[in-house]
């Protein structure tokens, strides 16, 4: 067995980077940035107003002063002419600042008299309501690749003037249930059958990562069966199949896929719950992960080995699953020989870990919100500790 580590090591040493691909703006929110995106204009392009007021060209007018009030400047419409001293502009929030103009009067600290303004106060030396022509970016300002574009991130783009954004292709990802003893959702089981679920939780995991997952038919266990539908994934980036990895009678998916021409990486990682996890690169250049039968086990091992390939396939940086500190709610006994990611409950930063950890009970993953991780060999430990933990 090799370490969890290693084990990651390995995974991302076998991943391609999608290509690249153009989408409209209004489709790029969750996509990662393929290429950088260099802003053609400044933002904003002219001086505008922060506030809705009076532009004059006075710089520290006193109470008292009075302004003709000579035009209008609003929002997508300038005033054209060039202000005197003894000139106003009515000017909105946003409207370009007028020729001449250096500072905007709020309306609240002016009377005005029909075509005519009164200072009621000396206005704050450093409140100028002015901003600046490029205060927010320049032309030419870049927004870098690779990046997984937030909401903020499509505002931003859109202030540069960019309608199309070059995105890495998401990957396509074949995912492949595999056991006698499995029927779909829906369907009758017979009393020694179950219904399959990892596959289902594992395509939700994957499209909320930016990748497309497809479900295949369930892969009974023999070997025409498993071939035939291992077929159908020739145009996945990576293929995932669930159960049929360990190295009972019944657990065909090593031998097939060797038989198939797949190169291994790996069998078995030093962890639970996860252990039987194989990994390498097949015949048609796809990427394969075998993960455990066990819908438990095949998640988290979705969280800690799936996700990060996911990542690195769109271009983002090849990392660990992100880890948390948390303070454990009580005593834990110490661990064994494997790397344990232990369902937890994490409430205002303390972990409640479940005393049950048996990897059939998806009730207890359902309602964990985070995998506290104990090292192989950690010792006993005591509450008030901090701990690592990767949320979920």
């Amino acid at each position: 067995m090799i370490s969890v580590a290693e084990a990651l090591a390995r995974l991302f040493a076998l991943v391609a980077v999608m290509p690249t691909e153009t989408t409209p703006l209004a489709a790029a929110a969750g996509r990662v940035l393929a290429q950088p995106i260099r802003a053609t204009r400044p933002q904003p392009p002219f001086a505008a107003s922060a506030m809705d007021g009076y532009a004059i060209a006075l710089a520290d007018p006193p109470a008292g002063t009075r302004f003709r009030v000579i035009g209008e400047a609003a929002a997508g419409s300038a005033y054209e002419g060039t202000l005197a001293a003894s000139d106003a502009v009515r000017i909105f929030t946003g409207a370009p600042v007028p020729a001449g103009a250096c500072r905007v009067l709020i309306q609240e600290d002016v009377a005005r008299h029909g075509n005519a303004i009164v200072l009621r106060s000396a206005p704050p030396e450093r409140s100028r309501h002015i901003r600046p022509a490029a205060a927010d970016f320049a032309a030419g300002y870049e927004v870098a690749a690779p990046r997984l574009l937030r909401p903020a991130d499509i505002a931003l783009l859109a202030a540069m003037n960019a309608a199309m954004v070059p995105v890495a292709r998401a990957p396509r990802v074949a995912v492949i249930a595999t056991g006698d003893e499995l029927v779909m959702p829906g369907q009758t089981p017979q009393a020694t059958q179950i219904i399959a679920s990892g596959n289902f939780g594992l395509q939700a995991l994957l499209r909320q990562a930016g990748a497309e997952a497809e479900l295949l038919p369930i892969a009974g266990d023999t070997a025409p069966m498993l071939k035939k539908v291992l077929g159908m994934a020739q145009e996945a980036d990576l293929v995932l199949t669930i159960g049929g990895a360990s190295v009972g009678a019944h657990d065909l998916v090593a031998d097939i896929t060797a038989a198939l021409g797949m190169t291994r990486s790996f069998h078995r990682v030093a962890m639970r719950p996860g252990k039987p996890l194989m990994a390498g690169r097949m015949a048609s250049g796809a990427m394969m992960i075998g993960l455990p039968g066990n819908p438990v086990s095949a998640m988290v091992c979705g969280h800690i080995f799936v996700l990060p390939v996911i990542r690195a396939m769109l271009g983002l940086p090849a990392t660990p699953a992100p880890e948390t500190m948390v303070t454990l709610a009580h005593d834990l006994p110490a661990n064994g020989a494997r790397q344990h990611y232990m369902r937890a409950r994490i409430a205002q930063g303390r972990a409640h870990v479940y005393e049950q950890q048996d990897s059939a009970l998806l009730t207890l993953l359902a309602d964990a919100n985070g995998l506290v991780v104990r090292p192989p060999y950690d010792g006993a430990r005591q509450a008030q500790e901090p701990m690592p933990c990767v949320l979920i």
